[in-house]
């Protein structure tokens, strides 16, 4: 049974496109530990030595995001990836707090490698989830919101068998029905790169989130690594 696929229109408009993808089954979702916590923090504060003074713009992983969001017809600057809002929010306000284990590991793997991690919780997906353009006639539920709204025709957006938008404007936000929460056990979990020889960051990148999975959250972990020539699991 496929879990997550990008659509082939996708696949053509963004040849840089790689994944990382797991699919998560029986996992436990608790009050981040103290080993997490510290290892979060600490790799908030390598980050902020690492970018320093540069702007989040020159990141290269940052600038190819911009690039494909702006490619749909959106504003990079008003729709930021969900990268770079972390990272904007790391640089200017110190900190990010602490979540939850599986949002904590997302975040901790995203502002590492400059790149989107999002977590969707499955207990209310009709699998599989599909990247592609919308018709503008997806359903949407926005965090925090019970009004249902609809996608931008031609917005990059994630969405399941049913028509229900998990993510608007590809990285930008997920939807209320797929956040993770203290009761996500099953999740598909992704982490994107557009930029030039991407390949190699999302490799690491999805090895980190399976160790710091297997560690901290338990369960079972199917992963791949997606793109033109392997685009779905």
């Amino acid at each position: 049974m496929t879990s997550f696929q990008y659509d082939e229109g996708i696949i053509k408009n963004y040849p840089n496109l790689v994944a990382g993808v797991i699919v998560a089954r029986g996992m436990t979702n608790a009050p981040t530990p103290n080993a997490l916590r510290d290892l979060y923090l600490d790799e908030q504060t390598a980050v902020k030595a690492r970018i320093g003074a540069t702007p989040l713009s020159e990141l290269p992983t940052l600038g190819a995001w911009r690039r494909a969001i702006s490619a749909f017809g959106v504003s990079p600057t008003k729709y930021r990836s969900a990268a770079e809002a972390l990272l904007r929010r790391l640089t200017k306000r110190g900190d990010i707090p602490c979540i939850n284990t599986l949002v904590d590991i997302g975040n901790l793997v995203s502002i590492r490698y400059g790149l989107p991690v999002a977590i969707f919780d499955t207990r209310q997906i009709a699998l599989p989830i599909s990247v592609h353009y919308s018709d503008g006639g997806e359903n949407y539920m926005d965090l925090g919101s019970d009004t249902i709204v609809h996608p931008e025709p031609g917005e990059v957006i994630f969405s399941d068998e049913k028509r229900m938008v998990v993510a608007r404007r590809w990285c930008w936000r997920q939807s209320a029905t797929s956040a993770s929460n203290e009761a996500t056990i099953d999740a598909v979990i992704t982490v994107e790169a557009q930029h030039e020889n991407g390949q190699g960051d999302i490799e690491k990148a999805l090895a980190d989130l399976t160790k710091l999975l297997e560690d901290n959250a338990g369960g079972r972990h199917d992963s791949a690594v997606l793109n033109a020539d392997n685009p779905a699991i």
